[in-house]
């Protein structure tokens, strides 16, 4: 058994939430102190892993060791459920990484628990500098929905997020064909002009995966593909919100016109997440990066050109509340609630006899602190005894 005290994220109510069997047994109301324990929240749902530890799933290298080593990894940061994702590489690369993802999910019951479904965020990308990001040129390609179903095959149909640019010519027709076999397309890594993204949406595109980032650093003021997705009411956009991804004013701008409903927060974490400030070589072909003292990942012997994300998705919450002068539920909820929604993945009540998926959390001085991560009702993160 084990017992936390804590106060809901929401309203502040203190509770004492009882942990046995792999369930809440019991939740006992606290009528004074509960502003000395830490908050509980539903746990949260990252879209965007593309690794932590030294460790990527785009990794020729990559075993049922190593996916369950990820996975795990993913308990000290309160994150209950996450989608390894899988940017644009060979074919082969891809399909063997996802194929070994999806092995593991399907005989391993500890990554089962953390994660049942795959991000494919490209190759149908764009070409061009700027919104390919980081992504190898030589493997960026039209979508082609032959290519797709391999994939997806070699994914056990666990692909259940495609992120793709709709530039190209025959976009509307294969996001249909996406969509209509159960995989939620989202617009990123894009230079399609504003016909492009309204139509990529009439054929059913929902998304817009970590909007602001993989764009040109100069574009016309408008009309843009940053200014079309905003607007598009049908699109529910991501946002990296690390302190490095975007500026505040971004931030609060996108959330104040999309809404809350609207927006989710990802890590887009790389394999660099949970590694000490230093230089490494990075198993996704990216060559040599560097992790810097705040976090930053970049592109080493300079500070300001990114080379992907290596903080946990809980920095996001912290820095949406400061940016975009959002409440604690709000924020928590657009890392929880949100993602889990877009991946109809059910969050457990907060009530007796729910396996919860629950996270206890500390907010000191702008910064996220898990106390303990609550997976299908069991305690797999307990800070200081891990």
């Amino acid at each position: 058994m084990t017992s936390i005290k804590s106060r809901h994220y929401g309203t502040g109510t203190g509770y004492e939430v009882i942990l046995q069997d792999g369930e809440i047994s019991a939740l006992s109301y606290l009528f004074a102190g509960g502003a000395d324990h830490p908050f509980v929240a539903p746990g949260l749902v990252d879209l965007q892993v593309n690794g932590y530890g030294g460790k990527e799933f785009n990794d020729p290298e990559l075993n049922l060791k190593k996916v369950r080593q990820i996975a795990l990894a993913m308990d000290r940061d309160g994150v209950v459920e996450f989608c390894p994702t899988f940017t644009t590489a060979a074919h082969e690369l891809l399909k063997h990484s996802m194929a070994t993802v999806a092995d593991a999910i399907e005989s391993d019951p500890e990554v089962a628990r953390r994660c049942q479904y795959l991000h494919l965020e490209g190759p149908f990308i764009s070409s061009e500098d700027g919104p390919r990001g980081a992504h190898p040129q030589e493997h960026v390609r039209p979508p082609c929905w032959n290519e797709f179903q391999v994939l997806q095959e070699a994914a056990q149909g666990r692909i259940k997020i495609l992120t793709m640019s709709p530039e190209y010519d025959g976009s509307p027709g294969f996001i249909k064909q996406v969509v209509d076999s159960g995989v939620l397309v989202a617009i990123g890594h894009t230079s399609a002009n504003s016909d492009q993204i309204t139509a990529a949406v009439d054929a059913g595109a929902s998304m817009s995966t970590h909007l602001g980032n993989g764009a040109h650093g100069t574009i016309r003021r408008h009309p843009n593909y940053l200014w079309d997705q905003i607007a598009e009411d049908r699109l529910t956009c991501s946002l990296i919100a690390d302190g490095h991804h975007l500026p505040a004013s971004v931030v609060k701008t996108i959330v104040r016109a999309k809404s809350v409903e609207q927006c989710v927060l990802v890590s887009d974490i790389t394999g660099m997440g949970g590694m000490p400030p230093g230089i490494y070589e990075s198993t996704a072909g990216l060559g040599k990066v560097e992790v810097l003292d705040d976090g930053r990942l970049v592109v080493p012997g300079q500070k300001q050109l990114l080379a992907g994300a290596a903080l946990p998705i809980g920095v996001g919450i912290a820095k949406a509340m400061e940016y975009a002068e959002l409440s604690l539920e709000s924020a928590v909820n657009m890392a929880s609630l949100g993602p889990a929604q877009l991946l109809g993945y059910h969050l457990p009540k907060f009530e007796v006899g729910a396996k919860a998926d629950l996270v206890f959390f500390n907010i000191v001085d702008g910064e996220f602190q898990v106390v303990a991560t609550v997976n299908a009702g069991e305690v797999v993160f307990l800070k200081d005894q891990n």
